[in-house]
């Protein structure tokens, strides 16, 4: 694999072309993680979706690394595919993280992959890691964009001084 700004633009304009299906499972992720916690957590739409996929691509050392675990992702196939499970787990789980940002919301990403990896399906003839991409693109969409109640306000943490 060799990575260039061209291949950052077209893995960027790839991504971008999948809102109508990672949108809903942001969407159905959020709904059902919402389920889960007791909470109403705001749902996005397709301008949410390229506005936070932009933000990734405009920080270039973000980018050379998302495009490059997108590509990887797009790519990978394991016959069988068990052998490929870890191997799509990881790559999956770790885009998920890049996307979200940084700490506590890259762990977060991490574990929301897991959620949306068991809600996604790929069809038969589709690589091993077709699913997980979706996965890891709703995951790490979902927890960078805002919509969750914990979110909407400074932490109760933060020390004042």
């Amino acid at each position: 694999m060799r990575v260039t700004p061209a291949v950052v633009a077209e893995e960027y304009e790839w991504v971008c072309g999948r809102a109508d299906v990672v949108v809903p499972l942001v969407n159905e992720t959020r709904a059902h993680l919402g389920e889960q916690f007791g909470v109403d957590v705001a749902s996005i739409d397709t301008a949410a979706y390229h506005g936070a996929v932009d933000a990734v691509f405009e920080d270039g050392d973000r980018a050379v690394n998302v495009a490059a675990l997108v590509g990887l992702l797009r790519d990978l196939d394991v016959e069988d595919d068990y052998p490929g499970f870890v191997v799509d787990e990881l790559l999956g789980r770790e885009l998920a993280a890049m996307l979200a940002g940084d700490q506590p919301l890259r762990l977060l990403a991490e574990a929301t992959f897991h959620v949306a990896d068991v809600r996604t399906h790929g069809d038969a003839d589709e690589r091993a890691g077709a699913d997980d991409l979706d996965a890891a693109l709703a995951a790490g969409i979902q927890t960078r964009l805002p919509g969750w109640p914990w979110t909407e306000g400074p932490s109760p943490f933060s020390l004042e001084r």
